[in-house]
């Protein structure tokens, strides 16, 4: 299938973070085509509108941290479309245990979909951008915890440290091939979950964000836009921080 419109992916789509990154894309002239895992109904009413908004739209149920299940994920892009022009690494998930408690079960999962996922992803999608031979964008979307240390989220932050750190390095080895490779670190974003497990989330974080309030959704599909853009043709290996200046701000002892 042909179409005029550029070719986005986008993984772990069906909720949250990207499903807002889909809808922005979409809006933004990008056709697109994303995983989900576990959430078929979302994924559907995701699909729905993204065609909605003018984009045609592949999707399926992926385990990012599954090779096979990647690699034939890829090879349906492929048929579809042939190289994507962007890859969004955004499937993710996170559990909480203080680090003497946490088990070795959700250690390896946590590992396994955030890094792991990125690695498979990257991969996949890197060699069909250097086969086409006309370059292409990876966005990783990384998180403020790999800048200070979070307690009892010892596996998410060692994931998304290593998001980081393997974002330079594909930047450096994709580079020769004309792909950037660059990563998004959110801070305190509102989000469905966020709001769920803590109701007072917004008003929390903001009293500790120097810009005075939570970011949202789209302040973190807006830094992919960037690095999707023609403005950043020149960016690579960077982490963009949307967090609102919240990691940026030292523990001060003194009055405010």
């Amino acid at each position: 299938m042909t179409s005029s419109r550029p070719t986005a992916v986008v993984t772990g789509a069906g909720s949250g973070i990207g499903r807002g990154i889909a809808i922005a894309l979409a809006r933004a002239g990008w056709d697109l085509a994303f995983t989900h895992f576990h959430t078929a109904e979302a994924a559907a009413t995701l699909a729905a509108e993204l065609k909605s908004l003018g984009a045609e739209v592949l999707f399926a149920e992926c385990d990012a941290g599954d090779k096979a299940q990647v690699d034939a994920f890829y090879a349906s892009v492929a048929d579809w479309r042939g190289a994507p022009d962007l890859l969004v690494n955004n499937a993710g998930i996170q559990t909480w245990a203080p680090l003497l408690d946490l088990k070795e079960s959700d250690w390896d999962r946590v590992i396994r979909t955030n890094l792991k996922g990125c690695f498979l992803n990257t991969q996949a999608a890197g060699r069909l951008m250097r086969e086409r031979g006309q370059g292409g964008r990876i966005v990783n979307i990384g998180s403020g915890a790999s800048k200070l240390a979070f307690p009892h989220l010892v596996d998410y932050t060692a994931s998304k440290g290593g998001i980081e750190q393997f974002t330079k390095v594909a930047a450096v080895e994709l580079g020769p091939f004309g792909i950037t490779v660059n990563s998004v670190a959110p801070g305190a974003i509102a989000l469905e979950r966020t709001l769920r497990e803590a109701p007072d989330y917004a008003e929390t974080w903001a009293k500790v964000t120097p810009l005075g309030r939570v970011g949202q959704i789209e302040d973190v599909a807006a830094a992919v836009l960037f690095f999707a853009s023609q403005a950043a043709g020149f960016v690579t290996g960077q982490t963009l921080w949307v967090d609102g200046g919240v990691f940026t701000r030292a523990t001060w002892p003194y009055e405010q």
